[in-house]
């Protein structure tokens, strides 16, 4: 049977336009079908079976990067993101997407297999040979280059086994937090999880670190593979279930967006769904939570000028851009600066970057181009796949502008206060 898009979500639309000037893709083009408007008529002309599926049509849904700015656009409230995932299922069984699928599925969401890969990746990038090979693609393909710089350097140690599932703040408890160490999160940024836990710890919450829990599953979810991400969520409402926690944190923008999902993914599921809604209430993102239930301020501020990128699926998806904006105006103080396009999309996209090298880069180029304008020596962003492309947009560029995590900024002021 064929996938199909709900045709309530597609005659929302109103076709008014006002999605565009926020699109990314149809900022680089200029044209309709490369426009969240221009897309929904594509999937109505697939559904009502005007247009077959064709590699055009899955050229162009995953041209789109997902990033949901024309939701926060759209005065219908037409939900876009759910729109282009379920249209990315309608061509899933392509031979394309089969190969992409399977490496997602065994490279990425593996959190075993991954992080075998990330020790073989760690060992390569503390070779000469990384070197060799960086500088044989920066003469012989500047492309594969680019793609290769995009990588972060692999953490030392991951945070997953290193800890106890169970730490105990000092002094009073105020409750009991689970926290997701992630895939891509644990292997490049181990030092944000721990940063995260300290913080949290330091605001005397108790932190469990559930040891069943898995990938979250949204690069699955957004591209296509629905049934491996609808098995995941399962795993991870199991093991936090367990935890017995009042809140589930995350510290990736993209991982939480997909969790409080989890209720939708499998509404129609008639074991999971009620317990699917109860989980989706629980997860918070790492500044909003630090932000709603309250964080000790620290008399230590930011010393160097910060300005503020605002993660995709942080701001549109979820709608947060109040929380982590007053925890970075606070502990920046007067060092604030106000980032032109703050919530216009980096070209990270999960794994756009890869796949659309050029595109992204021409999007990041439009970032990094205001970062500098801001004459920021911080960014400040809480989100795995943002951290690592303006990171790499900053390095090619020679900048020496660090890229940081709220969780890390915050956790570094507590130490240097004396509070860690």
């Amino acid at each position: 049977m064929k996938p199909t898009i709900s045709d309530d979500l597609l005659t929302q639309c109103m076709h008014c336009g006002l999605c565009l000037p926020v699109c990314p893709t149809y900022e680089l083009t200029g044209l309709e079908k490369n426009s969240p408007r221009g897309r929904i008529r594509l999937m109505k002309n697939i559904m009502n079976d005007s247009l077959p599926v064709t590699n055009a049509f899955m050229e162009e849904m995953y041209f789109c990067l997902d990033c949901q700015a024309c939701q926060t656009a759209c005065p219908a409230g037409v939900r876009y993101g759910e729109l282009v995932e379920a249209a990315r299922t309608l061509v899933e069984k392509k031979k394309f997407l089969r190969l992409k699928n399977f490496i997602v599925r065994n490279f990425v969401e593996r959190r075993s297999v991954l992080r075998v890969l990330a020790v073989v990746i760690r060992f390569y990038q503390d070779s000469l040979f990384e070197r060799g090979v960086l500088t044989f693609l920066r003469v012989f393909s500047p492309m594969l280059y680019g793609r290769a710089k995009l990588m972060p350097r692999v953490s030392n140690k991951f945070v997953f086994r290193a800890i106890p599932e169970t730490r105990e703040p000092e002094g009073d408890i105020r409750g009991t937090v689970a926290v997701l160490t992630g895939c891509v999160m644990d292997v490049f940024y181990a030092d944000v999880n721990r940063d995260t836990i300290d913080v949290l710890l330091i605001n005397s919450w108790r932190v469990m670190v559930p040891r069943g829990q898995v990938c979250c599953g949204s690069l699955g979810g957004h591209n296509g593979d629905a049934e491996y991400s609808k098995r995941l969520a399962k795993k991870n409402i199991e093991a936090f279930e367990k935890s017995g926690a009042e809140y589930y944190v995350v510290n990736s923008a993209g991982c939480c967006a997909f969790m409080k999902r989890y209720a939708e993914v499998l509404s129609d599921d008639p074991n999971y769904s009620e317990r699917a809604q109860k989980f989706s209430k629980k997860v918070r993102e790492f500044s909003e939570f630090v932000y709603l239930t309250g964080f000790k301020k620290t008399q230590c501020k930011v010393t160097e000028p910060v300005v503020y990128h605002e993660p995709c699926h942080l701001v549109h998806t979820q709608r947060i851009s109040e929380e982590p904006r007053s925890i970075v105006v606070e502990i920046a103080g007067d060092n604030f600066r106000e980032l032109n396009e703050a919530t216009w999309c980096c070209g990270s996209a999960g794994i756009y970057n890869v796949l659309r090298f050029r595109d992204a880069s021409e999007i990041l180029d439009r970032k990094i181009d205001n970062i500098k304008k801001s004459g920021a020596r911080l960014v400040i962003t809480g989100n795995p796949g943002c951290l690592a492309q303006i990171g790499s947009g900053i390095q090619k560029e020679n900048l020496g502008i660090e890229v940081l995590h709220p969780a890390t900024v915050l956790n570094r002021l507590y130490k240097k206060e004396g509070a860690g």
